[in-house]
C-alpha cells in the first residue's frame, strides 16, 4: 500500500524537517519545566535524607527550620534525650547566605545554606552522611565541608560573618529545598555567625541598657553585667534533629515531646507536607502555568503548519477524491502527517532536554515516567491539532480537480 503521508512529507521534507525542530525546542523546554519541578521535590527529600532524623523539634507555633525561622536554647536537646524512645538529639542551625572564598585570584560569592553541626562528630544527625574527597570536621572552630555544587575546593578559604574557614571536606548532593548547596561548620561558629551581633551593633546595646534606670539600680549590685552579658550571648539553635529507637513509632515519641516540652515537633511525613505543599507550591504552580502555555502554544503550531500542509494540496485531494480515494483514507494521511510532526518534535525535544539538565542552573530530575507522559500528550496534541485541516479536506470538492 502506497503511503501518501510518506510522499507527501517527502515532497515538503524541508518546511516539515524545520517545523518539528521548532515544535522540538518547545516541547524541550517543557520537558525541562517538568524536571526542574521533580528537581525541587528531589531537593526537599535530599534535604531530609541527609539530616538523618526522625523527628524535627522546632519552636513552638512555628514551621522551622526549613520553611520559618525557629529559635531554641541550645541546652534544650538534654531534656529531649531523656524522652521515652529518644535514641539520641543533636542541635542544629540553618543559616541561607552569601559564602565568599577569599584564597583566590577572583574572590566570588557563592549562596549557600550554612549548616551548624553538633560537636558528638560524624554519624549524628545533621551531619553529611559522606564524602567524596577530603575528611569531615575534626576541629571544634574554623573547619568547613562543602557540597561541590558550590564550586569550592579542598584547601578554599571560606569567609563567614567575620570568621575564615578552611574547606577539608567536599560531599555531594548535599542542598537546601532551594537547591543551595550546603556548607557545615562547627555549631559554635554556626551560632555565631547566626545570633551574635556585630561589634558596633554590640557596643550600641551596651549603651542603650547602661543609659537605662530600671538596669542601673544602686540596691542591686552587678543587675547591669548580667543583663549585658544576656544581651551578648548566643545560645541559640534552630532546632532539635531527633532519632527514635527500633521498635518505636515516631507519633509516640513526638507526642510526649509536644506535651511535656512544649515544643512544635515534625514527623518525616509532615515536613515532607511542608516542603513539597507549602514551601515549593507557588513554585509549582507557576511550573505548572508555563507547562499548559507551551502546550497550547506547540498545539497552535501542529494546527498551523498541517493546515497549511492541506491548503497546499487542495487540489490533489480533490483529484483523490475524483478517482474514488474514501474520506477514511485521506483523514488518515493528515493524521499520520500530524503524529510524524509530533514525533520528531519528541525526539529533538528528548535529546535538547537531556543535554540541557546538566547546564541548567537548577537541578533537572528527567523520570522516564515524565516523558511516556510527554510522549503520550504529544500524540494527543497533535491528534486533536489534525482535527482542522482534516475538517477542511473532507470539504473539498472533487469537482476542483478538473476545475481551473
Amino acid at each position: 500500500m502506497i503511503s501518501l503521508a510518506g510522499r507527501d512529507i517527502l515532497h515538503a521534507w524541508g518546511k516539515f524537517v524545520f517545523t518539528g525542530i521548532g515544535l522540538g525546542l518547545l516541547i524541550g523546554v517543557t520537558l525541562t519545566m517538568a524536571g526542574v519541578y521533580r528537581g525541587m521535590i528531589d531537593d526537599a527529600m535530599v534535604l531530609l535524607d541527609n539530616s538523618g532524623a526522625d523527628l524535627w523539634v522546632v519552636q513552638k507555633d512555628t514551621q522551622g527550620p526549613y520553611a520559618e525561622s525557629s529559635s531554641l536554647y541550645d541546652d534544650t536537646w538534654r531534656g529531649i534525650a531523656a524522652m521515652p524512645g529518644v535514641a539520641s538529639a543533636a542541635n542544629v542551625t540553618y543559616l541561607t547566605m552569601q559564602v565568599r572564598a577569599v584564597n583566590r585570584s577572583q574572590q566570588r560569592d557563592v549562596r549557600a545554606m550554612v549548616v551548624g553541626v553538633s560537636a558528638d562528630g560524624h554519624g549524628t544527625a545533621g551531619w553529611p552522611p559522606y564524602l567524596v574527597a577530603g575528611r569531615q570536621i575534626t576541629r571544634s572552630h574554623y573547619e568547613a565541608v562543602a557540597d561541590i555544587a558550590s564550586g569550592f575546593r579542598l584547601g578554599d578559604t571560606l569567609q563567614i560573618r567575620r570568621n575564615r574557614y578552611t574547606v577539608v571536606g567536599l560531599t555531594r548532593r548535599m542542598v537546601s529545598s532551594n537547591g543551595d548547596p550546603m556548607v557545615f561548620i562547627p555549631l559554635k561558629d554556626a551560632q555565631q555567625a547566626q545570633f551574635l551581633k556585630d561589634n558596633e551593633a554590640i557596643l550600641q546595646q551596651r549603651r542603650r541598657t547602661a543609659e537605662n534606670p530600671a538596669f542601673n539600680r544602686p540596691g542591686v549590685p552587678g543587675l547591669l553585667d548580667a543583663v549585658i552579658a544576656s544581651q551578648s550571648s548566643n545560645n541559640y539553635v534552630n532546632a532539635v534533629l531527633v532519632r527514635i529507637k527500633p521498635g518505636t513509632t515516631a507519633n509516640e515519641v513526638a507526642e510526649p515531646i509536644r506535651r511535656w516540652k512544649r515544643l512544635t515537633v515534625f514527623t518525616r511525613a509532615q515536613m515532607e507536607d511542608i516542603l513539597v505543599n507549602k514551601l515549593i507550591a507557588t513554585a509549582a504552580k507557576q511550573i505548572g502555568m508555563f507547562m499548559v502555555i507551551l502546550a497550547m502554544v506547540s498545539a497552535a503550531i501542529v494546527a498551523f503548519i498541517i493546515y497549511t500542509l492541506t491548503m497546499d494540496k487542495i487540489r490533489e485531494i480533490a483529484v483523490l477524491k475524483l478517482i474514488g480515494t474514501r474520506n477514511r483514507t485521506i483523514a488518515a494521511m493528515i493524521m499520520q502527517q500530524a503524529l510524524a510532526l509530533g514525533l520528531i518534535g519528541f525526539a529533538v525535544g528528548k535529546i535538547t532536554a537531556t543535554f540541557a539538565a546538566p547546564i541548567f542552573p537548577k537541578y533537572v530530575l528527567l523520570l522516564p515516567d515524565d516523558s511516556l507522559k510527554g510522549l503520550a500528550a504529544v500524540i494527543v496534541i497533535c491528534a486533536l491539532a489534525s482535527l482542522i485541516a482534516i475538517r477542511m479536506a473532507l470539504k473539498v470538492d472533487p469537482a476542483e480537480a478538473i476545475g481551473g
